[in-house]
């Protein structure tokens, strides 16, 4: 376990094997132990770095708002703090494809591959008003919950739940004591909040970045997208098949998988990264 400070905020970081380094960043609300079923299947092949964004996991709480450039600056500041300064392979779950695509964009030379598993996707996101009367309100919102308890009270049984939900099969493999260290706390609770809330500006801040250009040309790209094979699958797998189409990306399906695909299916995962960089 290791602890970098980055802003001034410790940021919890996970290294594990040897070879070229690739980063797993997870969805919303999500930390590390969520990637354990991929890591033992990348370490004899790849550098795998996992951290966990402030306030989630066992970082430090934010001093800010999360916007889609800090996120972004954030990856490369961690591999900074870490020494690995060579093109790295990324990886981005969920919201954190977000974050993934902005820094290919923002520092290609820095970049071997991306693979977005099962990443979120809005494809006329809009930038929301008010920013800061909006910022104070989920500030205000989440102080006053956890001041109640709410995040002790029902954190790890609405983590357990969310998992649960975001499965093809099976309920959440992290065991008790963790998921109530991590999700019992009010500093996890008030990050998960504000992720939310930034959720759309952080989608119409990357819709800008496509804008101003293509992904570097050449760049290995891989779009894994998750099958549970229910009613709504066929329109999400248009729409992923859409993301990989925009970005000249290989296109993989994971199936049966939920959308935590790295807890139902971790070897589709596996062999996306070690395919893509």
């Amino acid at each position: 376990m290791t602890f970098v400070r980055i802003g001034g905020v410790p940021h919890h970081v996970e290294t594990d094997g040897s070879g070229p380094v690739c980063i797993l960043s997870q969805g919303l609300g999500l930390c590390w132990f969520d990637w354990d079923p991929v890591v033992p299947l990348l370490a004899p092949h790849r550098t795998v770095v996992r951290f966990d964004r402030p306030g989630l996991g066992l970082s430090a709480p934010a001093c800010a708002m999360p916007t889609l450039e800090g996120e972004a600056e954030r990856i490369g500041q961690v591999l900074d703090a870490l020494g690995l300064a060579g093109p790295v392979t990324l990886v981005g779950h969920s919201l954190a494809g977000f974050h993934c695509e902005a820094f290919a964009r923002r520092h290609p030379a820095r970049v071997a591959g991306l693979v977005l598993v099962d990443a979120s996707i809005e494809e006329r996101p809009r930038v929301r008003k008010a920013a800061a009367a909006r910022d104070a309100c989920t500030r205000a919102c989440g102080a006053a919950l956890a001041r109640a308890g709410v995040a002790r009270a029902l954190g790890p049984a609405l983590r357990r739940a969310a998992v649960r939900a975001s499965r093809h099969r099976g309920g959440d493999p992290a065991p008790d004591a963790l998921v109530r260290a991590v999700y019992g706390t009010s500093r996890v609770f008030r990050a998960v909040i504000a992720e939310n809330a930034r959720y759309h500006d952080q989608a119409a801040e990357l819709a800008a970045l496509r804008r101003a250009g293509p992904l570097p040309s050449g760049l290995p790209v891989t779009v894994l997208a998750a099958d549970p094979g229910d009613r709504y699958s066929a329109r999400w797998l248009t729409r992923q098949r859409a993301l990989a189409t925009e970005l000249d990306a290989a296109y993989w399906i994971s199936a049966p998988a939920g959308h935590m695909v790295m807890l139902d299916r971790p070897r589709d995962v596996a062999d996306a990264i070690l395919a893509t960089g």
